[in-house]
Protein backbone atom coordinates (compact mmCIF):
# COMPACT_ATOMS: atom_id res chain seq x y z
CA UNK A 1 0.00 0.00 0.00
CA UNK A 2 1.26 3.66 -0.75
CA UNK A 3 -0.06 7.09 -0.24
CA UNK A 4 -1.71 8.93 -3.52
CA UNK A 5 -3.05 12.63 -3.06
CA UNK A 6 -5.83 12.83 -5.08
CA UNK A 7 -5.14 15.84 -7.84
CA UNK A 8 -8.63 16.98 -7.66
CA UNK A 9 -9.31 17.44 -4.61
CA UNK A 10 -6.17 16.68 -2.18
CA UNK A 11 -7.35 13.96 -0.44
CA UNK A 12 -4.92 11.11 0.61
CA UNK A 13 -5.89 7.56 -0.41
CA UNK A 14 -4.53 4.25 0.47
CA UNK A 15 -3.56 2.56 -3.19
CA UNK A 16 -2.53 -0.87 -3.55
CA UNK A 17 0.11 -0.41 -6.02
CA UNK A 18 -0.14 -4.56 -7.14
CA UNK A 19 -3.71 -3.92 -8.27
CA UNK A 20 -2.58 -0.33 -10.20
CA UNK A 21 0.05 -2.44 -12.27
CA UNK A 22 -2.44 -5.11 -13.29
CA UNK A 23 -4.55 -2.64 -14.58
CA UNK A 24 -7.05 -1.98 -12.23
CA UNK A 25 -7.71 1.92 -11.78
CA UNK A 26 -7.68 3.65 -8.33
CA UNK A 27 -10.01 5.92 -7.47
CA UNK A 28 -10.14 8.88 -4.72
CA UNK A 29 -12.52 7.82 -1.91
CA UNK A 30 -13.57 11.17 -1.56
CA UNK A 31 -14.66 12.68 -4.99
CA UNK A 32 -14.07 9.51 -7.10
CA UNK A 33 -11.64 10.90 -9.35
CA UNK A 34 -9.10 8.39 -11.28
CA UNK A 35 -6.23 8.51 -9.16
CA UNK A 36 -2.32 8.26 -10.71
CA UNK A 37 0.21 6.64 -9.39
CA UNK A 38 3.03 7.60 -11.09
CA UNK A 39 4.02 11.77 -10.44
CA UNK A 40 6.24 14.18 -11.99
CA UNK A 41 7.13 15.20 -8.42
CA UNK A 42 10.59 14.20 -6.56
CA UNK A 43 10.08 13.27 -2.91
CA UNK A 44 13.49 14.18 -1.66
CA UNK A 45 14.44 13.98 1.99
CA UNK A 46 17.69 15.30 4.69
CA UNK A 47 19.53 12.25 3.22
CA UNK A 48 19.85 13.49 -0.14
CA UNK A 49 18.69 17.07 -0.23
CA UNK A 50 22.03 18.49 -1.24
CA UNK A 51 22.61 16.21 -4.54
CA UNK A 52 18.88 16.45 -5.36
CA UNK A 53 17.97 20.03 -5.20
CA UNK A 54 20.88 21.73 -4.36
CA UNK A 55 23.15 19.88 -7.50
CA UNK A 56 20.45 19.59 -9.77
CA UNK A 57 21.04 20.92 -13.14
CA UNK A 58 17.72 22.22 -13.86
CA UNK A 59 16.12 25.27 -11.34
CA UNK A 60 14.42 23.31 -8.47
CA UNK A 61 10.93 24.76 -7.09
CA UNK A 62 10.39 23.13 -3.63
CA UNK A 63 7.13 22.73 -2.03
CA UNK A 64 7.93 22.28 1.55
CA UNK A 65 4.65 20.96 3.19
CA UNK A 66 2.84 18.64 5.73
CA UNK A 67 0.72 16.22 5.56
CA UNK A 68 -1.45 17.95 8.52
CA UNK A 69 -1.80 21.05 7.00
CA UNK A 70 -4.96 21.60 4.99
CA UNK A 71 -3.77 24.17 2.64
CA UNK A 72 -0.56 22.05 1.63
CA UNK A 73 -3.01 19.40 1.05
CA UNK A 74 -5.28 21.38 -0.94
CA UNK A 75 -1.99 22.60 -3.04
CA UNK A 76 -0.65 19.14 -4.00
CA UNK A 77 -2.73 19.20 -7.20
CA UNK A 78 -1.30 22.56 -8.47
CA UNK A 79 2.31 21.16 -7.52
CA UNK A 80 1.71 18.05 -9.74
CA UNK A 81 0.12 20.42 -12.45
CA UNK A 82 3.22 22.81 -12.22
CA UNK A 83 5.57 19.72 -12.26
CA UNK A 84 4.40 18.02 -15.36
CA UNK A 85 3.53 21.66 -17.26
CA UNK A 86 7.44 22.60 -16.37
CA UNK A 87 9.07 19.26 -16.84
CA UNK A 88 12.22 19.77 -18.69
CA UNK A 89 12.39 23.16 -17.72
CA UNK A 90 11.95 22.95 -14.33
CA UNK A 91 12.57 20.19 -11.10
CA UNK A 92 9.10 20.00 -8.58
CA UNK A 93 10.39 18.56 -5.71
CA UNK A 94 8.51 18.48 -2.17
CA UNK A 95 10.08 18.11 1.11
CA UNK A 96 7.87 16.90 4.36
CA UNK A 97 8.56 18.90 7.74
CA UNK A 98 8.25 16.60 9.87
CA UNK A 99 10.09 13.79 8.36
CA UNK A 100 13.03 15.87 7.43
CA UNK A 101 13.34 18.32 10.69
CA UNK A 102 17.02 18.98 9.69
CA UNK A 103 16.58 20.05 6.66
CA UNK A 104 13.53 22.49 7.73
CA UNK A 105 15.51 24.19 10.06
CA UNK A 106 18.12 24.64 7.75
CA UNK A 107 15.81 26.22 5.25
CA UNK A 108 14.73 28.28 8.01
CA UNK A 109 10.75 27.06 7.78
CA UNK A 110 8.85 29.10 10.00
CA UNK A 111 5.32 28.14 7.94
CA UNK A 112 3.71 25.60 5.06
CA UNK A 113 3.12 25.84 2.94
CA UNK A 114 6.27 27.25 1.51
CA UNK A 115 7.67 27.26 -1.72
CA UNK A 116 11.31 27.99 -2.79
CA UNK A 117 13.19 27.88 -6.06
CA UNK A 118 16.58 27.43 -6.16
CA UNK A 119 18.56 28.01 -9.41
CA UNK A 120 22.33 26.52 -9.42
CA UNK A 121 22.36 25.65 -5.86
CA UNK A 122 21.02 29.10 -4.38
CA UNK A 123 17.76 30.28 -2.98
CA UNK A 124 16.20 32.50 -5.55
CA UNK A 125 12.86 33.53 -4.46
CA UNK A 126 10.62 32.19 -1.24
CA UNK A 127 6.69 32.27 -1.34
CA UNK A 128 4.97 31.43 2.31
CA UNK A 129 1.49 30.31 2.14
CA UNK A 130 -0.81 28.74 -0.17
CA UNK A 131 -0.70 29.86 -3.68
CA UNK A 132 -2.87 30.11 -6.88
CA UNK A 133 -1.28 28.13 -9.90
CA UNK A 134 -1.43 31.33 -11.98
CA UNK A 135 0.36 33.30 -8.62
CA UNK A 136 2.91 30.79 -8.88
CA UNK A 137 3.48 30.71 -12.51
CA UNK A 138 3.92 34.37 -12.22
CA UNK A 139 6.36 34.70 -9.60
CA UNK A 140 8.61 32.20 -11.70
CA UNK A 141 8.10 33.59 -15.29
CA UNK A 142 11.36 36.01 -15.09
CA UNK A 143 13.58 32.49 -12.95
CA UNK A 144 12.73 29.73 -15.14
Amino acid sequence: MTAVVCRRCGATNRVDLEKAEKGLQPVCGRCKAVLTTTSDVLEVNEARFDEQVLGSPLPVLLDVWATWCAPCRGMAPVIEELASSLAGRLRVAKLDVDQNPAAAARLRIQGVPTLILFREGREVTRMIGARAKGDILAALADLV
